[in-house]
Parts: C-alpha cells; sequence; structure tokens
C-alpha cells in the first residue's frame, strides 16, 4: 500500500509540472532548394600540377585526368593508383616551352584520346601504339600567317578547349578569339573558323594588362553536331550554324532567365552607326564572362554559367539562330 501511495505522488507531481510546459508544434517553413555533394571517392595523389581536364572513356571502366605536364589514366574502381600515358615535362624546367590545356578521349574508341597545348596544337594519340603515348598518331596544327605576327601571337593561338564531336569525325577547338572545327583526316588546317570576337583585336593590349588575355572559354557542340556554342564577355555567348553559316550573340541575364523570356540577339557594334540595342565595344563588361557551356546531349536545352550564376535555356534558342 505504501508503495502505491508513492507512485501516485509522483503522478499527480509530474500532471502539475505537465500543465505549466508550454509545447511548441514545429512549423514548416518553405526555403530553398540546398544541395549537398559528398564524395564517394577520391582519387588522390596524382598530380603536381592543377587538373585541367578530366574525360571519361567510352569502355566506362576508366578515364583520365590532365594537369599542365601529364596525363594519368585511372580505372573509376581504383583510387590510389594511376598510369601515367602522357608526360611533356622536360628534365630541365628551363626547357619548357609548352604545357597540356585540355585534353578528352574519342567518344566511340576507347584507344583514341586528343590533348590540346599551348602552343595551338592539338595531338590525336592511341594507346594501342604504347603505355607512354609520347608520340602522337597524328598532330594538328595551323601554320601561321608572318604577316598577322605579334607580340600576342602566341598567347591568343593558345587553345582553350578541345571536344569531340559526337560522331567522332571532327574536333572543336577554342582559343582566345575564335573557335576552330577540324576533321579528323585533316591535319594541315582546320575545316571551319568562326570569329567568336574579333572585335577584341585592337584591345589586346589593355586585355593583357589586365590579364583577360589569358582567359579559358570552353566550347560545346549540340546533339546533331550541326550548331556550336562558346562563351565571351558582357555575359554573351555565341552560336554558330555549321549549314546555314548564320551566328548569334545572346546575353545571359537576370532578365532573360525569368520564366518564358525570348531570349533576344545582341550586337557589338565597333563605331559608325549604331543600332538602338547595339553595345559598343568600349562599353563591355570584361568582368562578365561566360567561361563555361554545356548542351544537352540530346535535346535543345543549354547550361550557361556567368560568374556565381547558372542559367539554362532551352527550345526558343533553336528559333533564334534559324528564325
Amino acid at each position: 500500500m505504501g508503495y502505491k501511495r508513492v507512485a501516485s505522488s509522483a503522478l499527480v507531481a509530474s500532471h502539475c509540472y505537465m500543465s505549466h510546459v508550454i509545447l511548441e508544434v514545429p512549423v514548416l517553413k518553405p526555403m530553398d532548394l540546398m544541395v549537398e555533394v559528398s564524395p564517394r571517392r577520391v582519387f588522390a595523389n596524382a598530380h603536381t600540377y592543377h587538373v585541367n581536364s578530366i574525360s571519361v572513356n567510352s569502355d566506362h571502366e576508366t578515364y583520365m585526368s590532365a594537369d599542365d605536364l601529364r596525363i594519368n589514366l585511372w580505372h573509376l574502381g581504383i583510387t590510389d593508383r594511376s598510369f601515367n600515358i602522357v608526360d611533356i615535362k622536360p628534365v630541365n624546367m628551363e626547357d619548357l616551352t609548352e604545357v597540356i590545356t585540355a585534353a578528352e578521349f574519342h567518344p566511340l574508341h576507347c584507344n583514341l584520346f586528343v590533348y590540346s597545348s599551348s602552343k595551338g596544337t592539338l595531338r590525336l594519340c592511341d594507346m594501342r601504339e604504347s603505355a607512354l603515348c609520347d608520340k602522337h598518331s597524328k598532330l594538328f596544327e595551323e601554320p601561321e600567317d608572318p604577316s598577322n605576327r605579334s607580340f600576342f601571337s602566341e598567347i591568343i593561338s593558345s587553345v582553350s578547349d578541345v571536344k569531340f564531336s559526337h560522331s567522332g569525325r571532327y574536333l572543336l577547338t577554342r582559343d582566345y578569339l575564335t573557335a576552330k572545327v577540324w576533321d579528323l583526316n585533316m591535319e594541315n588546317k582546320p575545316l571551319e573558323i568562326y570569329q567568336v570576337h574579333d572585335y577584341l583585336r585592337s584591345k589586346l593590349c589593355s586585355l593583357y594588362e589586365n590579364d583577360c588575355i589569358f582567359d579559358k572559354f570552353e566550347c560545346s557542340w549540340n546533339g546533331s553536331d550541326s550548331v556550336i556554342m562558346t562563351g565571351a564577355y558582357n555575359n554573351f555567348f555565341r552560336m554558330f550554324d555549321r549549314n546555314t553559316k548564320r551566328d548569334v550573340t545572346l546575353e545571359a541575364s537576370r532578365e532573360s532567365s525569368k520564366p518564358r523570356a525570348v531570349l533576344k540577339p545582341r550586337r557589338v557594334c565597333q563605331g559608325g552607326k549604331r543600332r538602338k540595342d547595339d553595345i559598343s565595344v568600349d562599353s563591355l563588361d570584361f568582368t562578365k564572362k561566360i567561361l563555361h557551356t554545356a548542351w544537352h546531349p540530346t535535346e535543345n536545352i543549354i547550361a550557361i554559367a556567368a560568374t556565381n550564376n547558372l542559367y539554362i535555356f532551352q527550345d526558343k534558342l533553336n528559333q533564334e539562330m534559324h528564325g
């Protein structure tokens, strides 16, 4: 009986305490979507310099990573070791004349890959020929016109990006002023040359002084390899139709990112008569630059990275290009 009285007294005390406690019910509040990335695997200790390219092989078992002087081949299931397949580091670093700027595997043949250099050359390598691909199978290089040579020639000819077409027949490269399409069967000159922002040719001195001349612009193909895209300054990006030879300049901005907003073609003028919406070369904002672009492999959807903003556009771009 004594035990029951103690238990009863404790229950009454607990009830009295709970009657003075205010319960707060959780409230659901809408918030911006937060995306967290967590590494599944870490492939470490294989590069001395910054990695500039990663390319997954068509065998879906291996991939390669490239830095300024070396390209390494990895197996996706092995994280602690890789195989060096290209090494251009000289015995004496004072003898260094060029660096690797980009590298990519062939989309269909797992034994082929290409890498570009700061001298404007492309080297196609075949891993079946030797374990260390210090000798290329093909060298793609455009002969320089002596009449156009200047102090900036070597800088602006450096290839900042190289991409195989989806068919594997062509290569798309980007240097500072142009985008070029190369045929794998023609090594001595590009098949097509597209002027991205030739109006900057007269501004190279000031672009050198503010280091913009060293910016690395990427390039990309559409799903059918008929249109190419690359970035420029002032948050502009350029698209070139290989069939119609038409091109368009578009702008990635807050205004154009509104739902159902149609991108309007932009035009840069170098002087003389200006149209209403034209923008002068002197008023371009060189701090706003589109270095990274990507095109969906099958849909007409593009992704544009402008500083800290990511823009995704679709459909209407094709109408702008062909309209």
